[in-house]
Formats: structure tokens, C-alpha cells, sequence
């Protein structure tokens, strides 16, 4: 059936890139099982097991997998009724030198589990430059912006003003976080190794006539040769299913943050105060021509929303591990670790796309602020009139008659507020007249916003993405289309 006559995963079909996908593709898993086996037959043989010079070399040049080879373990595995024995009987054909010791002293979670082991490495290569890419583009929104007051939010109700930059920060500050906890995650890693069927390490130590040193050098040595710096110290017939909770939760955990973010963004869309990336060609709305929707946005909160879940599967299998091992964990793996992937991939592409577009409207935002700030600036007024000889009780009640008009005039007519004119046109209020646009400057109501952008900036946000400075190099001269 052609690729459109069948179901296929968007996460694969449609969004993730093509280095996520191909990582979880059989072509690399398969080719990947090859590699294990030859890194064992060579440290079999370092170690004095009488393999020949020729069946390590065929194994070499024999590592990648063509469309023949891959029919033939198919038509194997449907026999045998077991991928890991297929793919053996796979490569000894290709490798007959080889094919006597292929896998020899191993069980199939030596291949499949240290594979897997690979594969969490590589995919968290993979999303770290790209977190990093994300944080670094914030990072030039959050400076550009650093002084430019907008409505505070609380309850989603008008509070305090805080700037467009500052607000940004707390989305960075999220993706710190997220940075720290997924490259934990990744330099954590270790490697299953070579342990045996149950953990024990028997098949090996039957090979080697009972020299424990020897086995423990080759645990140490195939290690080595992955990649890896230090094996597992014990395990069962798998690594323990932990390993994936821990990883998982790295990205899960970034989930939310992308969550916050996005949602925070389609409610400033409808405050029409922000507008994510659009497109010179790009349709809002099949029937709204109008429309400039944030599907960006959207997209974010329904891949994190999948991306959070995900870890439940992960924990239920960990926990639901019996003995030293049972079997119900391998198609739930296929399913849970692959698209955790794909997805953290696919949003943090997106996030790119978001942040090296975002559009500000500040006419927009010194609307909403211009509508909410007379009520704010009733504190700053009463304390001017203090300091020029006013009693406060007296001028509280004269604010508190005025802004109740106010907001009746706002609320019941549809007006705009007028508390502002109310006092400019009161002269109770004459010794401060002078004083009411400087009272009224939104920038005076900030805070240390700005100060904190630019002290976050400088030591949290640059000595965090400091060991990407290449990557952020390449990234400047690339163009990204979502």
C-alpha cells in the first residue's frame, strides 16, 4: 500500500525532523544491533575467545542494512517468530565468517537494550542545542522588549504593570530549568552492557572458563566501545525501566513549560497585544478571511498536552516489571519512547519558529495600559498630595468618589475612563496638576523590571548557553519554516 493509503504518524509524517525520525527508524535500529555485535565479537576476541581476524572484518563492512537483507529478516522473523534471532541469521549471511559467533554468550537484551541506551543519548543530543536554540531567541525578544510596560496580569485580571521583556524572562527561566534537567538526564546515561540472560553474567563466565576478571573487562570493554563511561553495575535481563522514567520525565517536565508559554502567547494574540509568525500567503480561517489564528500556538499546547501523558506509560511499566524481568514492557517501549521523542522534537521546532517571529503591537498595549492606569496611579496621586501638604483621609475619599464615577462611565455607558480628566478638572487636586504626567508615565510603575531582564540575562541566561555558541552560530545564518 502507498504511504497515503495507510495510516501513518503525523509525529513522523508530518512534523518531526528528519534526524528525529531516522533515529527511531529500523534502519538505524537494526544497523545499530550490528554495531553491538561487532564492539562484542571484538572484545571476545581481545580478551582471548578464538575468533577469527576475517569474521570481525566482515561484520565491519557489513553494518548497514539494504532492502534485500531487510526482507530476508522479515521472511525470518516470521518464521522464527523473534527479531533479534532473525537479524543474527540476517547478518551471518552477509558475514558468513562471522556467523558462528555472532551474539555469542548474549541474550536479545543485548542488543535491543543497549541499542535503546543509544537511542535516549542520541535523541537528547538531538533537543539540547535545539532548547538552546529556543532560549537563546527569547533571550533577544526579552532585551528588546525589556522596557516596554504592559498590563500585568493576575487571575487574568489588570494588575501591576510589568514589561513585555520581564514577562518573557519567566518563560526562559522555565526553559533553564528544562535545559538542566534533560542534559542531567542525558550525561546520567550509563549502559546496560554485557550482563547475561537474568543479569548474572553465567553465559559469560562459562565462555572465559570462569575468569571473573576477564568477564568484567569485557563488560568494561564493550562499554567502551559504545561510547558509554561506565555500565550498569546490576541489572536484571533489562536495564531497569526507571531509566525511562527518568529520561521522560526530563520531557515531560518541558511539556509544561512549552504549555505555559503557548497559552500565555494565544491569550495575548487575543489581546491583540502580541501575533506570532504569519505568513505573507498564510490562511487564518476557511470562511473568516479576516482571521490570523495562532495555529503555532495551538499546535504547542496540543503536542504538549500528548508529551505530558506519555510518562504515566513509562512509570506503569517500570513498576510493572516482574522478577527480573517480563515482556509486556517491549510494545509499550516501541510506542512510548519514539514519540515522546518525535514530540518534544516537533515542539521545540515550532518554539523556534515562534520566538524568531513574535510581533509586538505597543499601540495596542499603551491602549490596555491607558484604559487601567489612572485606577493604579490613585496611590501615586494620594502620596503627591501628601507631599504637598494634603491630608490623606481627605484625599482618599475625594479618589475613591472619582474613580467610582469612573468606572460607572467605563462599565454602564461602554467609555472610556476618565478618572484622569476628573482629577485634572478638580481643584482640590491643583497642587499636583503639574505633577500628572510624570505621576501617570507608565515606566514609573515597572519596578525593576528592566533591571531584571538584563541581570538575568547576564548571569543566568548567557553562562547557561554558553557551551552552544557554535550551534547558535550556525543557527543565525539558517532560515526555519514551520
Amino acid at each position: 500500500m502507498s504511504s497515503f493509503e495507510t495510516w501513518q504518524s503525523p509525529l513522523s509524517g508530518r512534523y518531526a525532523s528528519k534526524e528525529m525520525a531516522s533515529l527511531f527508524s529500523n534502519a538505524t535500529r537494526f544497523s545499530t544491533w550490528r554495531t553491538l555485535w561487532l564492539h562484542l565479537a571484538t572484545a571476545e576476541r581481545e580478551l582471548g575467545l578464538d575468533i577469527p581476524a576475517e569474521a570481525i572484518e566482515q561484520m565491519k563492512a557489513n553494518l548497514k542494512l539494504d532492502e534485500k537483507q531487510m526482507k530476508i529478516a522479515a521472511e525470518e522473523e516470521k518464521r522464527r517468530r523473534h527479531d533479534v534471532m532473525a537479524h543474527v541469521h540476517t547478518f551471518g549471511v552477509v558475514a558468513p565468517a562471522a556467523a558462528p559467533y555472532i551474539h555469542l554468550g548474549a541474550t536479545s537484551c543485548y542488543v535491543t537494550d543497549n541499542a535503546d541506551l543509544i537511542f535516549l543519548r542520541s535523541a537528547l543530543d538531538l533537543l539540547i542545542p535545539k532548547l538552546a536554540v529556543v532560549i537563546h531567541r527569547l533571550s533577544a525578544f526579552a532585551e528588546k522588549y525589556r522596557d516596554l510596560p504592559t498590563l500585568g496580569f493576575t487571575h487574568m485580571q489588570p494588575a501591576q504593570l510589568t514589561t513585555v521583556g520581564k514577562r518573557c524572562t519567566l518563560w526562559i527561566q522555565e526553559f533553564l530549568w528544562d535545559l538542566r534537567n534533560i542534559k542531567r538526564a542525558r550525561d546520567d546515561l550509563g549502559f546496560r552492557g554485557v550482563k547475561g540472560t537474568t543479569g548474572t553474567q553465567a553465559s559469560f563466565l562459562a565462555l572465559f572458563d570462569g575468569d571473573h576478571d576477564k568477564v568484567e573487562a569485557l563488560d568494561e570493554r564493550v562499554t567502551a566501545l559504545s561510547g558509554f563511561p561506565y555500565a550498569m553495575p546490576v541489572s536484571g535481563q533489562t536495564y531497569s525501566r526507571k531509566i525511562d522514567v527518568d529520561v521522560l520525565n526530563s520531557l515531560t517536565s518541558f511539556s509544561a513549560s512549552a504549555l505555559k508559554m503557548a497559552t500565555d502567547i494565544r491569550l495575548l494574540c487575543h489581546l491583540k497585544e502580541i501575533e506570532e509568525p504569519f505568513e505573507k500567503d498564510q490562511i487564518g480561517s476557511s470562511a473568516m478571511a479576516y482571521k490570523r489564528n495562532p495555529m503555532r500556538s495551538e499546535r504547542v499546547c496540543g503536542l504538549a498536552r500528548w508529551l505530558g501523558n506519555i510518562n504515566n506509560s513509562a512509570r506503569e511499566t517500570a513498576g510493572g516489571q516482574w522478577m527480573e524481568r517480563t515482556l509486556d514492557d517491549s510494545a509499550n517501549r516501541r510506542l512510548t519512547i519514539p514519540e515522546a521523542f518525535l514530540t518534544a522534537d516537533v515542539i521545540l521546532t515550532i518554539l523556534q519558529n515562534i520566538s524568531e517571529g513574535l510581533v509586538v503591537y505597543p499601540a495596542i498595549i499603551g491602549k490596555h495600559i491607558a484604559a487601567e492606569l489612572p485606577f493604579m496611579a490613585t496611590e501615586n496621586i494620594i502620596m503627591a498630595m501628601v507631599r504637598a501638604g494634603g491630608d490623606r483621609q481627605e484625599c482618599h475619599e475625594k479618589i475613591r468618589v472619582l474613580s467610582h464615577q469612573a468606572a460607572r462611565i467605563v462599565k454602564e455607558e461602554g467609555g472610556d475612563n476618565d478618572l484622569v480628566e476628573r482629577v485634572r478638572a478638580d481643584s482640590y487636586f491643583a497642587p499636583i496638576h503639574a505633577q500628572m504626567d510624570k505621576l501617570l508615565d507608565p515606566k514609573s510603575f515597572v519596578g525593576r523590571a528592566p533591571e531584571q531582564v538584563d541581570s538575568f540575562i547576564a548571569k543566568w541566561v548567557q553562562p547557561a548557553l554558553s557551551p552552544y555558541k557554535e550551534v547558535l552560530a550556525k543557527v543565525e545564518k539558517a532560515e526555519l519554516h514551520v
